[in-house]
């Protein structure tokens, strides 16, 4: 009886690709969660940036919050956005979620 279980414990130990086999489902679930999760994320966040840095007076945006304006000046971190006539709000750039072909305000 002693001597199976010893045989059993030596077997397992010289077999090599018994501890790759055990990481293989988790490697796989990184690489999966990699591609599903984490780069459409950095894609997104990069397709934000180049937006922020795209806008010029004049465009015509929205907000995360759903205000649509036009830009009547741009800083470094906040826009100016006339939202009605002789109404003008400051917001930051980053609250910009949508650029919006032109003379789209005028057809609301």
């Amino acid at each position: 009886m002693l001597i199976s279980t010893a045989h059993a414990q030596t077997a397992a130990a010289t077999d090599p690709t018994g501890g790759f086999m055990q990481l293989l489902p988790i490697i796989l679930m990184f690489v999966v969660l990699y591609f599903l999760m984490i780069r459409p994320q950095m894609k997104r966040a990069k397709e934000h940036k180049a937006l922020i840095e795209a806008l010029t007076k004049g465009d015509e945006i929205v907000t995360g919050g759903g205000i649509a304006g036009r830009i009547t000046k741009v800083s470094d971190n906040f826009i100016t956005l006339e939202v009605a006539d002789t109404v003008e709000i400051q917001v930051q750039k980053q609250a910009v979620t949508l650029l919006l072909p032109k003379g789209t305000l005028k057809a609301l």
